[in-house]
Parts: structure tokens; sequence; C-alpha cells
């Protein structure tokens, strides 16, 4: 199954909202420029870091530069207070993805759809992102909910809804949603705790909403951007080459979901199969833990970039 995806010159991942800030950091490079802590005033500013991930993607080919919203934070307003700290316009979103049906993801889309008082502005995600009744069964006494986007709620805003479980390409083809990925790997299982309710049933939910992006940068191959990777970040990027035909990995980045006791165990096995894509850069965020996070940096140290709230990526041809 081959997708046509065209080349770009560059990609840049500006993110808006990541689980860690450190505003003195200081080691902003041509790839990694760091968030200032003051804005064109000269007032002093800081950003918000909170248990969830947005950004703004942006791909410019032939002089052309064009823009989709991926994720939009945790809380109702966190991510779209930091893009306004750093001056992004929003009315040059031209599409939107949501990367699965966490609230992690999708607690800022109202207000962000509020903001950008745009009407039929696109929302691509999986259908299985409005399941409900989601939770985390964490024992058979304590449960927690994940609530799911309310699609009334977006559809009455303006916003056109378009589920997908296929991947589908947009922004004149530059950027591809994968869909639904195939979980092949014999050790990425999904989260063990998830469940939801159907008919008054507990089943175990495989949260097959679960996607991510791709960009294909000029001569140096596919960049892939996940939310969490519950369907394993080594099947996302391994559906991303099926896809598209493109077998060298530029950047992957985003969400890897190796942290905590269900997980640490497969920490070794991914950064091992992280390793046989050889990308060129690996960009762990969010839900990767800081476990998997110092073993891949430990194991990778030339390819490993560290992500914050604020920080732009820029991967270029």
């Amino acid at each position: 199954m081959d997708v046509h995806l065209k080349e770009v010159d560059k990609v840049e991942i500006l993110t808006l909202q990541d689980n860690f800030i450190d505003i003195a950091a200081h080691d902003g490079t041509a790839i990694v420029q760091r968030a200032e802590p003051e804005d064109a005033r000269g007032s002093r500013v800081s950003i918000l870091a909170e248990h969830g991930f947005s950004a703004v993607v942006s791909l410019t080919a032939g002089g052309q530069t064009r823009k989709a919203l991926f994720d939009f934070g945790f809380s109702e307003t966190g991510a779209l207070q930091n893009a306004r700290t750093l001056g992004v316009d929003l009315a040059g979103i031209e599409a939107m993805v949501l990367s699965h049906g966490h609230m992690d993801h999708h607690g800022g889309l109202p207000a962000f759809v509020e903001s950008l008082h745009g009407k039929g502005i696109e929302l691509l995600l999986h259908p299985a992102a409005f399941r409900g009744s989601r939770y985390l069964k964490l024992s058979e006494e304590r449960r927690l909910r994940l609530p799911s986007p309310d699609r009334d709620r977006l559809e009455k805003a303006g916003v056109r809804v378009v589920p997908s479980r296929t991947p589908r390409s947009f922004l004149g083809d530059t950027l591809l949603f994968l869909g639904e990925v195939p979980k092949r790997t014999e050790f990425e299982k999904g989260m063990l705790k998830a469940r939801y309710e159907e008919g008054g049933m507990e089943k175990f939910d495989p949260v097959e909403d679960d996607s991510a992006i791709v960009a294909h940068v000029k001569g140096r191959g596919l960049v892939v951007l996940s939310g969490c990777a519950h369907s394993g970040i080594v099947n996302t990027v391994t559906y991303a080459r099926q896809v598209t035909g493109v077998d060298p990995v530029f950047a992957v980045m985003g969400g890897f979901h190796l942290t905590g006791a269900d997980f640490e165990p497969i920490i070794g096995r991914t950064t091992e199969a992280l390793k046989a894509f050889n990308p060129r850069y690996l960009v762990p965020t969010h839900c990767t833990g800081r476990k998997a996070s110092m073993h891949i940096e430990r194991e990778m140290p030339e390819k490993f970039l560290l992500n914050m709230s604020g920080t732009r990526m820029v991967f270029a041809a």
C-alpha cells in the first residue's frame, strides 16, 4: 500500500506542550531552537509544562509553508497559552490532527477551535477516538476515567471531522495521517490496563485510534511524529515506511509510552529496534518516561535530541 507523499524542503515542529521545561537551558542549535525567557517587548515569560502534548507542524516546499496543529494538550488552555506566549499565528493553521482520544491530547481542543475562528477546518482522527466509557483499570476497586472528545460540540463549532482508519494525505500531499497502525511486533502489546464499557460489558481497549503523522524531507527520509505510540513506536515507524515506500528515516519524534512498570521491561527491545531503523535523530517526548529517555540517550547519544515545551525542532534537506 503506497501513498503518494510529496517531498518537502523542511519540517519544523514547534512543541506547544510537553511534560518538561527548562527555560534556562540555553542549549539551542540550528536544529534545536529553545523558547526565549522574554518576549519581543522584553517582558519576562515562561512556558507551561503539563502531562500532555501539542505541536504546530510546518512544512516548507518550493518556498511555500503550510501548517497543521497536531494534538492539543491536557488542560483547557495550557497549550493555547504557550502558543500565545510564543507568538504563534494561529490564523495560518490549515488543518488539525488528533493522534488518539485520550484527554492529555484533546483537552485543549475546544479552546483552540474557538481561537481559530475557522468554520470548516478539518480535524483528522481515527473514528475510535470518540469511543466512550474509557478508563484505566488500576485495580478491581480503582478506575481512572479517560474522557473522549465531544464530536457534537466540535461539529457545532464548525469543525469538519474527518475520521479515517486508513492512511490519508493532506496539506497538498505534504503530510500523511497514518490511520490505524497494525500491531506486528511481539513486544509492543499496548496499554494492558486499558478498558472500556460497551453494552454493560467490560472490554479490553486496544486503543486502535492511536496514530501518527509523517513527512518526507528531500534527500533525508521520513519524519515520524507520534502522540503516545500506544500502537508501539516500532510498529508506527514500520508502517510509515510501508505506506510511503520510503525506507530512510530522518527523525522519530513523539511519545513512545515506555514509562511505568508495564512498559519499562520493553525499553531495551524498543531501543534496539529503533537503532535498526538508523534514524538521524530521535526525539522522545511526553509519555516516553525518564528511564527510557535516559536509556535511549546513553545508547544513541549522537542521535538523541532533548525536547521540551516551547522548543522548535528543524529538520531540513
